[in-house]
């Protein structure tokens, strides 16, 4: 027996559904529809709860359909599938191109997403959808036309541009009142932000401290941070001193929100590390070529210098690859 439309589950309920069922994984679902998994978890049992029946059997790391989940996917894909192919076809007929770029959350956060509006002005017909995450991905499978990755040359694929060098040196909120760091006994005033990702030699303090010769140097306080986007946050809020990723922070350095307090360089082992513009196919769609142009351009645009007062000379665009 037919329903009602105003009787019919909610569209996102369905959507999660045939998500979690084209994937038989919440995990792979939510990241399909950039949502948490609890998220998604919740759309799931939202769709049972108005169906009044169970649609999905979740075992030790696996599911499986019910006969009405299983029923009610076969029907439900197809009619998103239509949809899907419906909605392209609409959408490309009026000439908007969605383009999606992944890379990482502190990349996305810091670089990507200060300079996306004028790209969105001068491209009106170009719309960006960008996966914030740390994975590897699979380009080609999950949709994604572009990814900004960053590693050594050998580590990066055949058609990989590169697009800037690494570059790292001590920065923080002007208001704090340092113009460098010139000694040890300066930092034992200040709190220092450290970075806690994935384990970088030249982003870490005992490296750097180590580096100037000041090994044995106690901060005021030391504040941790698993994401490297919050810790420059917490630096713009003049909450302590952060290494910062000069290549990232140029738009803050520019407009003053920080400032560079030593002299810019590569730490040990980053020499030859750099981002690096990656695309899916070789021979991309024009939309994707013009984002990949703006790309490019914005990585070589030059800024003005971020030499800190006492190091005139410091000009880390010039450091050796």
């Amino acid at each position: 027996m037919s329903r009602s439309l105003v009787r019919l589950p909610s569209l996102d309920l369905i959507r999660g559904f045939v998500a979690v069922g084209r994937r038989m994984s919440i995990t792979l679902a939510a990241r399909d529809l950039c949502l948490t998994q609890s998220a998604v978890s919740r759309q799931i049992h939202g769709l049972e709860t108005a169906l009044g029946c169970k649609l999905l059997v979740r075992g030790h790391r696996s599911i499986a359909f019910t006969p009405e989940g299983e029923r009610l996917f076969r029907s439900a894909d197809s009619a998103v599938q239509q949809l899907q192919n419906v909605v392209g076809e609409l959408m490309e007929s009026i000439g908007r191109q969605t383009v999606t770029v992944t890379s990482t959350i502190g990349v996305t956060g810091l670089w990507l997403i200060p300079r996306l509006s004028s790209f969105l002005q001068e491209n009106p017909n170009i719309e960006i959808r960008l996966s914030a995450n740390t994975r590897i991905a699979d380009l080609k499978a999950e949709g994604i036309d572009l990814a900004i990755r960053y590693g050594a040359p050998e580590a990066a694929p055949e058609n990989a541009i590169r697009l800037f060098d690494e570059a790292v040196a001590p920065v923080a909120n002007p208001l704090l009142g340092l113009t460098g760091i010139s000694e040890a006994d300066c930092l034992k005033r200040q709190v220092l932000l450290e970075f806690d990702g994935p384990y970088r030699p030249w982003l870490q303090w005992g490296e750097w401290l180590a580096s100037q010769g000041w090994e044995g140097v106690r901060p005021k306080a030391i504040l941790r941070f698993n994401q490297y986007d919050q810790l420059i946050y917490a630096a713009m809020a003049g909450h302590g001193i952060a290494l910062g990723r000069l290549p990232l922070l140029s738009p803050m350095l520019a407009d003053g929100r920080l400032r560079v307090l030593g002299t810019p360089k590569t730490g040990p082992g980053t020499s030859h590390y750099a981002y690096w513009l990656i695309q899916a196919e070789r021979e991309p769609r024009p939309e994707v070529l013009e984002v990949m142009r703006w790309i490019q351009a914005e990585a070589a645009t030059p800024t003005k210098s971020l030499a800190p007062q006492g190091h005139a000379d410091a000009n880390w665009k010039s450091l050796p690859a």
